[in-house]
């Protein structure tokens, strides 16, 4: 049996099954939620998506097949499209609905983005030159306040399974929100290859605005970074997120 540590839980696979169980106290009401969230949420989408149910440990769902995406390929229009569509779908949800079967409310979730962008304000800004703050923190206040759509929270590369060019899964609902449509733009719309990117656009239709802050959201990735090796007294993660920071503002 391979146990696989994350940041949250840890995963080990017993047949055809996956199991999951919290590493902390705080993630076992988030993880538990998925039992009720996922078999709601499945039908709804166009992707195949875990379907977990409780179990003494936390939870379990059948496997699904396939790698983490790895880049470009012949069918990147037909994924972007794809990927578009799902996030699409996925945004259009009730919000409320969501909520009422298991997804994190927005006043919720709102005090807990204030309080990590506090941190961030507090622990990250003053470690950059301070002909940079101000930039700095234009762009915290910029990803602060919008709360309108369920959001997957963590949608990129390592959550999108493929076998060979078809994708089988978007897994790792954990952090699934009431939040800003544009962090799960982020990485589609800044980090996939260009031929995904245009194609997810197409199909989803994004505003300008939407645009706007998917970039800002793609801006503070390293953030995560840095205040994570803050936190756990990582001084190299720091030096290099903090020279990440530098080239994003």
């Amino acid at each position: 049996m391979t146990i696989i540590e994350g940041w949250d839980s840890r995963a080990w696979i017993e047949g055809d099954w996956i199991h999951r169980s919290p590493r902390r106290d705080e993630v076992r009401p988030r993880l538990l939620a998925e039992t009720t969230l996922l078999p709601w949420l499945a039908p709804q989408l166009p992707l195949p998506v875990p379907v977990p149910e409780a179990t003494a440990d936390g939870v379990r769902h059948l496997m699904l097949t396939g790698e983490p995406y790895g880049g470009t390929g012949d069918r990147d229009t037909a994924i972007g499209r794809e990927l578009g569509a799902f996030l699409k779908a996925l945004h259009a949800v009730d919000p409320s609905e969501a909520v009422h079967h298991g997804a994190l409310d927005a006043p919720t979730a709102r005090a807990r983005k204030t309080a990590e962008l506090d941190d961030f304000r507090t622990q990250i800004v003053p470690l950059l030159p301070a002909e940079v703050r101000t930039t700095a923190g234009a762009l915290l206040d910029r990803v602060a306040q919008v709360r309108t759509a369920l959001i997957h929270c963590d949608f990129g590369p390592d959550h999108i399974l493929m076998t060979g060019d078809q994708i089988t899964g978007i897994i790792d609902w954990t952090d699934a929100v009431i939040g800003d449509p544009a962090l799960d733009l982020c990485w589609l719309l800044n980090g996939a290859p260009a031929p995904v990117a245009a194609a997810a656009m197409d199909v989803y239709g994004p505003t300008p605005d939407l645009i706007t802050r998917a970039t800002d959201w793609a801006r503070l990735s390293p953030w995560y970074g840095v205040h994570r090796g803050i936190r756990l007294g990582l001084s190299a993660d720091v030096d290099r997120g903090l020279t990440e920071i530098l080239t994003q503002l």
